[in-house]
């Protein structure tokens, strides 16, 4: 089954069975496969995080993985993350992390920085970025961020609904089913976007243009005139 925007489309697909050892194959087996091969750093960039557990109980969050996709849904950045904590919880069960992978990741620090340098002037485009954004330590203009959490089309009676509950509905892909994928959340956050995209953005638009307007018509405060000289 094919889905298309303009000159964007994305293939859904079968996965791909686990292997006789009964480890997950990469998860780059995605349901949703770009058939462009452009990948270069679009002005849209989606990301997803995988996290795991550090403190003693395993349930303090930290970065355990970082996937960035273009508009393409291409993968332009994709790196497990050493903690600065140990980790107590790999919760592979949903984030797909072992042992192994964090054996030769990155510091933290250095992914932090990498990731900071390729969204800088970009549109951030993910699924509850603050929870992502949180595990980074990093901010991002809220003009450039477009969560299809927040999306009001995508609310239901002001309600957030679940990456894999929109997939579902809008883009008919099921996703998410046992560890999650970040290079198919991501993919997915991106479709989303980019079937909404024309309308989206008339909206940030319209929102800015409103800010303008409500700053310009706030009065200025006169300072206090001082005490008359003697």
């Amino acid at each position: 089954m094919t889905y298309e925007h303009k000159n964007v489309r994305f293939f859904v697909g079968k996965r791909k069975e686990r292997s006789e050892n009964g480890d997950a194959d990469e998860c780059e087996t995605s349901v949703l496969t770009p058939t462009s091969s452009d990948s270069s750093i679009t002005n849209e960039i989606a990301m997803d995080c995988e996290m795991v557990g550090v403190s003693p109980l395993g349930n303090k969050s930290a970065l355990g993985r970082v996937t960035l996709v273009n508009k393409f849904g291409n993968v332009v950045y994709d790196e497990h993350v050493r903690p600065v904590e140990r980790v107590v919880d790999f919760r592979t069960q949903i984030s797909g992390i072992r042992p192994r992978d964090l054996k030769k990741a990155k510091d933290f620090g250095v992914v932090q920085k990498e990731v900071a340098e390729m969204l800088k002037g970009k549109i951030l485009v993910g699924h509850a970025l603050r929870n992502d954004l949180r595990a980074l330590l990093l901010s991002h203009p809220k003009t450039d961020i477009r969560d299809t959490a927040e999306y009001q089309p995508f609310l239901k009676e002001g309600r957030s609904k679940a990456l894999r509950h929109l997939a579902a509905e809008v883009l008919n892909v099921k996703i998410q089913n046992g560890e999650h994928c970040p290079i198919e959340d991501a993919r997915a956050a991106m479709m989303l976007y980019m079937k909404k995209r024309r309308e989206w953005e008339r909206t940030v638009k319209d929102l800015v243009k409103m800010k303008l307007k409500q700053k310009k018509r706030k009065p200025k405060k006169h300072k206090k005139a001082g005490p008359p000289a003697s």
